[in-house]
């Protein structure tokens, strides 16, 4: 595992280049968000998301959600009406991941078979690298399967066994400490939350 120490919230081009290019070569990478630290791949990258699930030990069908950078960026993967959009303007950016209807462009990997869960953070660290990515990247939680998220990347070394992330970028202790609500908003008339 390679290590990246940031000055979060003013990360160096140099460090933002590194990180694009551990995700455009398929690699794994644990990033600070705007709730709690994740494990990370390019989104459109079927290698990348397994590795993904493997370090986890995850279920190789639970759904991924996907971070992106606009609102545009979100339209591509998913189905999104007029009033959906006016309804993701008001709770976006943020810690709120909503699920969508998934169109053919979303990776199958990543997502449930007809839906696609998306988030819009708020963190111009993060929207900078997808933007530089020109994909979204999908995001869990820092931890294995069923356990707690780890609050800090201190907690990583010796945690994870047999596959590792390929790159930790710290950026200390975290102020979050949650991971996103998610909700079900294919119809606006019956939204489910579905984590609080």
């Amino acid at each position: 595992m390679d290590y990246l120490k940031i000055e979060w919230p003013n990360v160096k081009r140099a460090d933002i280049k590194r990180i694009v290019a551990y995700l455009k070569k398929g690699k794994v990478v644990v990033l600070p968000t705007d709730t709690i630290y994740g494990l990370h791949a390019n989104a459109d990258d079927k290698h990348a998301v397994n590795l993904v699930r493997l370090i986890k030990k995850s279920d190789k069908d639970k759904p991924l959600i996907n971070l992106v950078s606009s609102l545009t960026m979100a339209k591509r993967y998913g189905r999104i009406s007029q009033k959906q959009a006016a309804y993701l303007s008001k709770i976006w950016p943020g810690p709120v991941t909503v699920i969508l209807e998934r169109k053919e462009t979303a990776a199958r990997p990543v997502n449930g078979k007809n839906m696609i869960g998306i988030r819009l953070p708020k963190n111009e660290f993060l929207t900078t690298i997808i933007n530089k990515l020109k994909q979204p990247i999908v995001s869990t939680s820092l931890n294995l399967s069923g356990h707690q998220a780890l609050k800090s990347v201190e907690s990583i070394k010796g945690y994870f066994r047999g596959n590792k992330p390929d790159l930790i970028v710290d950026a200390g202790k975290l102020k979050a400490t949650r991971p996103s609500k998610i909700i079900d908003i294919r119809k606006l008339n019956e939204i489910k939350i579905i984590r609080n």
